[in-house]
């Protein structure tokens, strides 16, 4: 489908719901003033309302969480599904603004997010939700004994960043930079979960990865946090699609994401606040 077609398509969605709005108006103007009954069941129509799928494109970062909030949000509006593409912030801004459908860009940086924006694929101004540290991942029990991130120049150290396009890489780059370090890893990594998977696979010693995956990761990697990171934290913005087919249900899960419940699930899962 192009995007004039889904864009036709959608018109036609919102004009519907305009017309069943109307309908429900000339209704409750029938009936008086009604009950607080009434009114109760009025708010409960509402939220049936929200029905179709919400497909998110996310940051690989966001994975575990998102798919969390992606399930709550099922059951709490039944009808309704969530799907979700992960990957590297930059791939998914590129799938965007090429066509992909998609009705909400969750992105790991400003920078990213941006690509998106400058498109004109957005729908309304991004908003900042989460923000995310680094760390460095190593084996169960750190062998190498790694503390500090002058450690991973050791020669003797196969190490892997996320590339330099990927937020996680462009983060790690700028604490090297900083800190006036110079780092030659075994690979770059196109997303941040193949850069932490190399380590569980112990194809590598050590990766820079965010603090969100060495939390996910359990006792399948060692974490050693470096004060370096805290000069290259990555906001997270979410926004709305300009060409998503399900508007409603589209805002109601970016409210989720931003809302109390979802912050809690959020920062349990290491994520810092906005």
């Amino acid at each position: 489908m192009t995007r004039t077609a889904r864009r036709n398509r959608r018109t036609l969605q919102v004009t519907g719901a305009g017309a069943a709005a109307l309908l429900a108006l000339t209704a409750c103007s029938s009936s008086g003033s009604g009950s607080s009954s009434t009114t109760s069941d009025s708010s409960a129509s509402a939220s049936d309302k929200l029905s179709g799928t919400v497909t998110v494109f996310a940051a690989a970062s966001l994975e575990e969480s998102f798919t969390t909030l992606g399930k709550q949000f099922e059951r709490a509006h039944p009808g309704t599904k969530v799907t979700f593409s992960f990957g590297g912030s930059d791939s998914l801004a590129a799938s965007i603004t090429g066509g992909a459908p998609a009705d909400v860009f969750a992105s790991a940086s400003p920078k990213t997010m941006k690509i998106v924006t400058d498109a004109g694929d957005a729908s309304g101004t991004p908003a900042t939700f989460v923000r995310n540290q680094l760390e460095i991942a190593t084996l169960p029990g750190n062998p190498d004994k790694v503390a500090s991130l002058k450690d991973l120049t050791n020669p003797a150290l196969k190490v892997v960043l996320c590339d330099k396009e990927v937020p996680c890489g462009a983060a790690a780059q700028k604490a090297l930079d900083a800190s006036r370090l110079k780092l030659t890893p075994v690979s770059y990594e196109q997303d941040v979960k193949a850069a932490l998977t190399k380590v569980e696979l112990k194809e590598a010693d050590a990766a820079v990865v965010y603090k969100t995956d060495v939390h996910a990761a359990g006792d399948k990697v060692g974490g050693v946090e470096f004060p370096e990171s805290a000069d290259a934290v990555n906001d997270y913005p979410i926004t709305l699609l300009k060409d998503a087919q399900h508007t409603d249900t589209a805002k109601a899960f970016i409210a989720l994401v931003r809302s109390a419940e979802g912050q809690k699930v959020l920062t349990e899962a290491g994520f810092l606040k906005p």
